[in-house]
Protein backbone atom coordinates (compact mmCIF):
# COMPACT_ATOMS: atom_id res chain seq x y z
CA UNK A 1 0.00 0.00 0.00
CA UNK A 2 2.64 2.55 0.71
CA UNK A 3 4.18 1.78 -2.67
CA UNK A 4 0.97 2.29 -4.17
CA UNK A 5 0.80 5.69 -2.56
CA UNK A 6 4.17 6.89 -2.84
CA UNK A 7 3.76 6.08 -6.54
CA UNK A 8 0.42 8.12 -6.94
CA UNK A 9 1.65 11.42 -5.25
CA UNK A 10 4.33 10.85 -8.02
CA UNK A 11 2.10 10.53 -10.35
CA UNK A 12 0.15 13.15 -9.18
CA UNK A 13 3.44 15.31 -9.23
CA UNK A 14 4.09 14.95 -12.85
CA UNK A 15 0.31 15.94 -13.81
CA UNK A 16 1.31 18.83 -12.24
CA UNK A 17 4.19 19.61 -13.72
CA UNK A 18 2.14 21.23 -16.94
CA UNK A 19 -0.26 23.12 -14.77
CA UNK A 20 2.38 24.55 -13.13
CA UNK A 21 4.72 25.51 -16.36
CA UNK A 22 1.67 27.26 -18.36
CA UNK A 23 1.62 29.45 -15.16
CA UNK A 24 5.25 30.39 -15.27
CA UNK A 25 5.86 33.83 -15.68
CA UNK A 26 7.04 34.69 -19.73
CA UNK A 27 9.53 37.64 -20.65
CA UNK A 28 9.43 39.15 -24.38
CA UNK A 29 12.09 39.22 -26.33
CA UNK A 30 13.37 42.74 -27.32
CA UNK A 31 12.13 42.57 -30.28
CA UNK A 32 8.69 42.15 -28.85
CA UNK A 33 8.91 44.74 -26.70
CA UNK A 34 9.72 47.56 -29.35
CA UNK A 35 6.78 45.77 -31.97
CA UNK A 36 4.67 46.59 -28.57
CA UNK A 37 5.86 50.30 -27.57
CA UNK A 38 3.09 53.08 -28.58
CA UNK A 39 3.02 55.36 -30.79
CA UNK A 40 3.95 58.31 -28.54
CA UNK A 41 7.08 56.32 -27.71
CA UNK A 42 8.55 57.00 -31.12
CA UNK A 43 10.22 60.08 -32.14
CA UNK A 44 10.31 61.39 -35.70
CA UNK A 45 13.38 62.35 -37.66
CA UNK A 46 13.74 65.17 -39.12
CA UNK A 47 14.81 65.07 -43.03
CA UNK A 48 17.40 67.95 -42.32
CA UNK A 49 19.02 65.17 -40.29
CA UNK A 50 19.51 62.54 -42.94
CA UNK A 51 21.99 62.47 -45.54
CA UNK A 52 21.13 59.88 -48.76
CA UNK A 53 24.38 58.14 -50.16
CA UNK A 54 23.04 55.94 -53.76
CA UNK A 55 25.84 54.09 -54.58
CA UNK A 56 26.35 52.70 -58.23
CA UNK A 57 23.87 49.39 -59.31
CA UNK A 58 25.08 46.09 -57.82
CA UNK A 59 25.63 43.68 -60.07
CA UNK A 60 22.63 42.63 -60.26
CA UNK A 61 21.46 46.15 -61.35
CA UNK A 62 19.64 46.59 -58.62
CA UNK A 63 19.91 50.07 -56.48
CA UNK A 64 22.03 50.83 -53.21
CA UNK A 65 20.57 53.16 -50.87
CA UNK A 66 22.04 54.18 -47.76
CA UNK A 67 20.70 56.40 -45.39
CA UNK A 68 22.35 58.10 -42.50
CA UNK A 69 21.02 59.70 -39.48
CA UNK A 70 23.47 63.03 -38.47
CA UNK A 71 23.78 63.75 -34.86
CA UNK A 72 21.75 66.13 -32.70
CA UNK A 73 23.66 69.16 -31.04
CA UNK A 74 25.15 69.78 -29.04
CA UNK A 75 27.38 66.65 -30.62
CA UNK A 76 30.30 67.59 -33.23
CA UNK A 77 28.19 70.27 -34.87
CA UNK A 78 31.07 72.08 -36.26
CA UNK A 79 31.88 68.32 -38.98
CA UNK A 80 28.17 68.65 -39.30
CA UNK A 81 27.46 71.70 -40.69
CA UNK A 82 30.45 71.26 -42.72
CA UNK A 83 28.72 67.85 -44.24
CA UNK A 84 25.51 69.61 -44.62
CA UNK A 85 27.73 71.91 -46.80
CA UNK A 86 29.46 69.38 -49.12
CA UNK A 87 26.01 67.50 -49.73
CA UNK A 88 24.19 70.92 -50.77
CA UNK A 89 27.20 71.22 -53.13
CA UNK A 90 27.10 67.58 -54.45
CA UNK A 91 30.83 66.79 -53.03
CA UNK A 92 30.26 63.45 -53.21
CA UNK A 93 28.66 62.61 -56.21
CA UNK A 94 31.53 60.95 -58.57
CA UNK A 95 33.68 59.79 -55.53
CA UNK A 96 33.42 56.31 -54.01
CA UNK A 97 33.93 53.51 -51.26
CA UNK A 98 37.80 53.32 -50.99
CA UNK A 99 38.17 51.06 -48.15
CA UNK A 100 36.68 47.73 -46.64
CA UNK A 101 38.80 47.05 -43.22
CA UNK A 102 37.26 43.63 -41.67
CA UNK A 103 35.83 44.08 -38.50
CA UNK A 104 36.58 47.44 -38.64
CA UNK A 105 35.29 50.21 -40.88
CA UNK A 106 34.23 50.89 -44.63
CA UNK A 107 35.71 54.69 -45.79
CA UNK A 108 34.53 56.84 -48.41
CA UNK A 109 35.49 60.04 -49.77
CA UNK A 110 37.56 61.32 -52.71
CA UNK A 111 40.29 58.53 -53.64
CA UNK A 112 42.83 60.95 -55.38
CA UNK A 113 42.86 63.46 -52.48
CA UNK A 114 42.76 66.23 -55.11
CA UNK A 115 38.88 66.98 -55.33
CA UNK A 116 38.93 70.64 -54.60
CA UNK A 117 36.79 71.46 -51.47
CA UNK A 118 33.39 74.51 -51.58
CA UNK A 119 34.31 77.64 -49.90
CA UNK A 120 33.20 77.82 -46.24
CA UNK A 121 33.85 75.29 -44.44
CA UNK A 122 34.66 75.04 -40.52
CA UNK A 123 38.11 73.90 -39.22
CA UNK A 124 36.99 72.00 -35.98
CA UNK A 125 39.43 71.71 -33.01
CA UNK A 126 39.76 68.88 -31.00
CA UNK A 127 38.44 70.35 -28.16
CA UNK A 128 35.22 69.23 -30.03
CA UNK A 129 35.80 65.79 -29.97
CA UNK A 130 33.92 65.87 -26.30
CA UNK A 131 31.18 68.69 -25.13
CA UNK A 132 31.60 70.20 -22.09
CA UNK A 133 28.77 69.62 -19.26
CA UNK A 134 27.89 73.19 -18.08
CA UNK A 135 24.88 71.68 -16.11
CA UNK A 136 26.31 69.74 -12.94
CA UNK A 137 23.37 67.26 -12.88
CA UNK A 138 23.45 66.55 -17.06
CA UNK A 139 26.32 64.11 -16.14
CA UNK A 140 23.70 62.02 -14.21
CA UNK A 141 20.34 62.26 -16.39
CA UNK A 142 22.39 61.26 -19.08
CA UNK A 143 22.14 57.57 -18.19
CA UNK A 144 18.73 57.70 -17.19
CA UNK A 145 17.71 55.13 -20.12
CA UNK A 146 20.14 52.40 -19.45
CA UNK A 147 19.86 51.65 -15.50
CA UNK A 148 16.78 53.82 -14.75
CA UNK A 149 18.57 56.10 -12.71
CA UNK A 150 16.63 59.68 -13.66
CA UNK A 151 14.26 58.45 -10.33
CA UNK A 152 16.78 58.02 -8.20
CA UNK A 153 18.60 61.81 -9.69
CA UNK A 154 15.34 63.31 -9.42
CA UNK A 155 14.97 61.73 -5.78
CA UNK A 156 18.70 63.18 -4.92
CA UNK A 157 17.29 67.00 -5.71
CA UNK A 158 15.10 66.49 -2.83
CA UNK A 159 17.43 65.77 -0.81
CA UNK A 160 18.82 68.04 1.83
CA UNK A 161 21.81 70.76 0.31
CA UNK A 162 24.42 68.43 3.06
CA UNK A 163 23.04 64.95 1.78
CA UNK A 164 22.71 65.53 -2.15
CA UNK A 165 26.50 65.44 -2.98
CA UNK A 166 26.50 61.99 -1.08
CA UNK A 167 23.18 60.82 -3.16
CA UNK A 168 24.75 61.54 -6.55
CA UNK A 169 27.89 60.24 -5.42
CA UNK A 170 26.14 57.11 -4.73
CA UNK A 171 24.19 57.16 -8.34
CA UNK A 172 27.72 57.86 -10.02
CA UNK A 173 29.46 54.97 -8.01
CA UNK A 174 26.07 52.69 -9.50
CA UNK A 175 26.54 53.95 -13.32
CA UNK A 176 30.38 53.86 -13.84
CA UNK A 177 30.84 49.86 -12.85
CA UNK A 178 30.50 48.78 -16.01
CA UNK A 179 32.01 50.70 -18.95
CA UNK A 180 36.43 50.95 -19.05
CA UNK A 181 36.33 53.29 -21.53
CA UNK A 182 34.21 55.91 -19.57
CA UNK A 183 33.48 57.13 -16.30
CA UNK A 184 29.69 56.70 -17.05
CA UNK A 185 27.36 56.02 -20.04
CA UNK A 186 24.14 56.13 -21.23
CA UNK A 187 22.13 57.60 -24.01
CA UNK A 188 20.96 61.16 -25.00
CA UNK A 189 18.26 62.03 -27.02
CA UNK A 190 18.56 58.65 -29.01
CA UNK A 191 22.41 58.56 -29.28
CA UNK A 192 24.75 56.66 -27.06
CA UNK A 193 27.42 58.45 -25.20
CA UNK A 194 29.79 58.41 -22.62
CA UNK A 195 30.80 61.37 -20.18
CA UNK A 196 32.70 61.95 -17.03
CA UNK A 197 32.47 64.90 -14.30
CA UNK A 198 33.23 67.25 -16.97
CA UNK A 199 31.81 66.66 -20.34
CA UNK A 200 30.14 64.13 -22.55
CA UNK A 201 30.94 62.47 -26.33
CA UNK A 202 29.31 60.35 -28.71
CA UNK A 203 30.85 56.34 -29.13
CA UNK A 204 32.32 54.04 -31.63
CA UNK A 205 29.49 51.37 -32.32
CA UNK A 206 28.44 49.50 -34.90
CA UNK A 207 27.03 51.44 -37.76
CA UNK A 208 28.04 55.16 -36.38
CA UNK A 209 29.48 57.34 -38.94
CA UNK A 210 33.02 59.12 -38.15
CA UNK A 211 35.27 61.71 -39.97
CA UNK A 212 38.66 60.57 -41.12
CA UNK A 213 41.27 62.39 -40.40
CA UNK A 214 44.75 62.72 -40.86
CA UNK A 215 47.71 62.86 -38.03
CA UNK A 216 46.64 65.46 -34.79
CA UNK A 217 46.29 67.94 -35.20
CA UNK A 218 44.08 67.87 -38.00
CA UNK A 219 40.58 66.66 -37.34
CA UNK A 220 39.36 66.05 -41.12
CA UNK A 221 36.47 68.30 -42.41
CA UNK A 222 34.09 65.74 -43.08
CA UNK A 223 34.52 65.17 -46.69
CA UNK A 224 36.23 61.93 -45.75
CA UNK A 225 33.57 59.78 -43.92
CA UNK A 226 33.33 55.81 -42.66
CA UNK A 227 31.07 53.72 -40.97
CA UNK A 228 31.78 51.26 -38.43
CA UNK A 229 31.45 47.55 -39.21
CA UNK A 230 32.63 45.19 -37.04
CA UNK A 231 32.71 45.07 -33.15
CA UNK A 232 32.35 48.81 -31.60
CA UNK A 233 36.50 50.35 -31.76
CA UNK A 234 35.83 52.22 -28.67
CA UNK A 235 39.46 52.85 -28.22
CA UNK A 236 38.40 56.31 -31.06
CA UNK A 237 36.11 57.66 -28.73
CA UNK A 238 37.42 61.14 -27.82
CA UNK A 239 40.15 60.54 -30.84
CA UNK A 240 38.38 60.92 -33.70
CA UNK A 241 34.55 63.24 -34.20
CA UNK A 242 31.10 60.94 -34.96
CA UNK A 243 28.66 62.65 -36.52
CA UNK A 244 26.08 60.12 -37.29
CA UNK A 245 24.75 56.59 -37.63
CA UNK A 246 23.77 54.39 -40.52
CA UNK A 247 19.78 53.55 -40.14
CA UNK A 248 19.03 51.72 -43.25
CA UNK A 249 21.49 50.37 -45.79
CA UNK A 250 23.67 49.17 -43.52
CA UNK A 251 24.16 45.62 -45.36
CA UNK A 252 25.30 47.61 -48.78
CA UNK A 253 28.58 48.43 -46.86
CA UNK A 254 29.33 46.01 -44.85
CA UNK A 255 28.96 43.18 -47.53
CA UNK A 256 31.61 44.58 -49.28
CA UNK A 257 35.01 42.68 -51.10
CA UNK A 258 37.60 43.45 -48.16
CA UNK A 259 40.15 45.94 -49.34
CA UNK A 260 43.69 44.07 -49.69
CA UNK A 261 46.02 47.09 -49.92
CA UNK A 262 46.89 48.23 -46.00
CA UNK A 263 44.11 49.32 -43.49
CA UNK A 264 41.72 47.43 -46.10
CA UNK A 265 42.19 50.18 -49.07
CA UNK A 266 41.55 49.00 -52.34
CA UNK A 267 44.19 48.61 -54.52
CA UNK A 268 43.50 48.80 -58.04
CA UNK A 269 40.13 52.19 -59.28
CA UNK A 270 38.10 48.97 -60.81
CA UNK A 271 37.78 47.75 -57.38
CA UNK A 272 36.51 50.75 -55.54
CA UNK A 273 32.07 51.48 -55.38
CA UNK A 274 31.04 54.66 -57.18
CA UNK A 275 29.23 56.95 -55.22
CA UNK A 276 26.54 58.39 -57.81
CA UNK A 277 24.90 60.79 -55.29
CA UNK A 278 24.78 62.24 -51.74
CA UNK A 279 22.30 64.53 -50.83
CA UNK A 280 20.25 65.50 -47.41
CA UNK A 281 17.08 64.24 -46.41
CA UNK A 282 15.56 67.62 -47.51
CA UNK A 283 16.30 67.52 -51.50
CA UNK A 284 16.80 63.70 -51.91
CA UNK A 285 13.19 61.93 -53.91
CA UNK A 286 11.14 59.11 -52.39
CA UNK A 287 12.52 59.50 -48.43
CA UNK A 288 10.01 57.45 -45.83
CA UNK A 289 9.60 59.03 -42.45
CA UNK A 290 12.37 57.21 -39.71
CA UNK A 291 11.36 57.45 -36.26
CA UNK A 292 13.81 56.33 -33.34
CA UNK A 293 12.30 54.65 -29.72
CA UNK A 294 13.01 57.86 -27.08
CA UNK A 295 15.77 56.49 -25.05
CA UNK A 296 13.87 57.72 -21.85
CA UNK A 297 10.94 56.06 -22.75
CA UNK A 298 8.81 53.03 -20.51
CA UNK A 299 9.51 50.86 -23.82
CA UNK A 300 12.85 51.95 -24.06
CA UNK A 301 14.07 51.10 -20.17
CA UNK A 302 12.27 47.38 -20.67
CA UNK A 303 13.99 46.82 -24.29
CA UNK A 304 17.22 48.01 -22.94
CA UNK A 305 16.78 45.77 -19.26
CA UNK A 306 15.69 42.96 -21.75
CA UNK A 307 18.66 43.36 -23.88
CA UNK A 308 20.89 43.06 -20.81
CA UNK A 309 19.04 40.35 -19.00
CA UNK A 310 17.63 37.83 -21.55
CA UNK A 311 14.93 35.91 -19.86
CA UNK A 312 12.89 34.78 -23.11
CA UNK A 313 13.08 31.15 -23.81
CA UNK A 314 16.01 30.90 -26.16
CA UNK A 315 18.33 31.66 -23.06
CA UNK A 316 19.37 29.84 -20.17
CA UNK A 317 21.69 32.37 -18.26
CA UNK A 318 21.01 36.10 -18.54
CA UNK A 319 24.49 38.49 -18.91
CA UNK A 320 23.08 40.50 -16.44
CA UNK A 321 24.33 43.36 -18.20
CA UNK A 322 25.15 44.67 -21.69
CA UNK A 323 28.06 47.17 -23.35
CA UNK A 324 26.21 50.18 -24.13
CA UNK A 325 26.38 49.03 -27.94
CA UNK A 326 25.00 45.85 -27.57
CA UNK A 327 21.67 47.79 -26.75
CA UNK A 328 21.24 49.46 -30.30
CA UNK A 329 18.72 52.79 -30.33
CA UNK A 330 15.42 50.97 -32.09
CA UNK A 331 14.98 53.14 -35.88
CA UNK A 332 11.68 52.26 -37.97
CA UNK A 333 10.26 53.71 -40.88
CA UNK A 334 6.95 55.51 -39.71
CA UNK A 335 4.10 52.86 -40.10
CA UNK A 336 1.10 54.11 -42.40
CA UNK A 337 -1.77 55.36 -40.71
Amino acid sequence: MKRFLTLTAAAALCAAVPAFAQEAKTYPAPSEIVAAAKPQEWAAIAPLDLLVMDLALDAAGKPRRVIIQLMPAPFSQGWIGNIRKLAAAKWWDGTSINRVQDNYVVQWGDATEKKALPDGLETVLESSYTTPLVDPFASMLLFSAIVGQKEAADACKRETEEKMEDCYKEIDRQITRRDPYADGYGFYQGWPAGADPKAAWPLHCYGMVGVGRNLSPDTGTGAELYTVIGHAPRHLDRNIAVVGRVIEGVEYLSSLPRGTGALGFYEKEEERVPITSVRLGTEALNIPTFEYLKTHSASFKAYADARANRRDPFFITPAGGADICNIPVPVRRRPAK
